[in-house]
């Protein structure tokens, strides 16, 4: 996982627009369309980064910062349709991490988290396993320093793997959480994306064994 992000936003297209992006780029997603909403997820489960809107229907989103800032240091980024200097400014100095205005390009949204999450030292750059280096920003992988070239989902397996090495991990499980869904009867799908992702770490040293009616397991050859 690279983090769970907290979205609180009133425009529910941008919302959830924004929720199946950053899906698909690996993180955990919680949404809000309120403060009062935002509160109960923060509540719920603290997250590691907030997406925030600033004017929302229940009241402003820099007061519900500041009051955030009293009690919790979770970085924010601000996202909003108020574009003058002086708005941002305002926000930046009364505990914004970072100001971006709308309309926005996706790509520049996930580098600005991304960069949120390492300055907080919430998210780590590269996580390397023998011959095998993860960039975490560029969602790449590596092997003796060859790209493998892998697609999302692949990298997310790698990740999920790599993060729990020697355990065995159900089908079940990594189904959830790299096509955020349930499994239902979609088996073949990650048995494709297993076998896939095994040739691709050939020479590495390592190797994805199927346990069968339990899962698989990442380990040393």
């Amino acid at each position: 996982m690279n983090g769970l992000i907290l979205l609180v936003e009133d425009n529910k297209q941008v919302l959830y627009g924004n929720e199946r992006m950053l899906k698909r780029h690996g993180y955990d997603v919680m949404t809000a369309l309120t403060i009062k909403d935002a509160q109960e997820c923060i509540s719920e489960k603290g997250p590691d980064a907030i997406v925030l809107d600033i004017m929302l229907p229940d009241g402003s989103g820099l007061d519900f910062m500041r009051q955030l800032r009293q009690q919790s240091d979770i970085p924010v980024l601000l996202l909003t349709g108020l574009n003058a200097s002086a708005d941002i400014v305002r926000g930046l100095s009364e505990g914004g991490d970072d100001y971006l205005t709308k309309p926005y390009d996706f790509d520049v949204l996930l580098a600005r988290i991304a960069a949120l999450l390492r300055r907080a030292g919430r998210l780590p750059e590269t996580i390397t396993k023998g011959r095998l280096k993860l960039d975490m920003v560029s969602a790449q992988a590596y092997c003796g320093g060859i790209n493998l070239l892998l697609t999302q989902k692949d990298f997310a397996l790698l990740r999920l793997f790599i993060q729990n090495e020697d355990k065995i991990v159900s089908a079940e499980y990594l189904y959830e959480k790299v096509w955020k869904s349930p499994l239902n009867q979609d088996t073949q799908a990650i048995k494709s994306a297993v076998s896939r992702l095994r040739k691709k770490l050939m020479g590495s040293g390592y190797t994805i064994f199927a346990q069968r009616g339990e899962g698989y397991v990442f380990e040393c050859e």
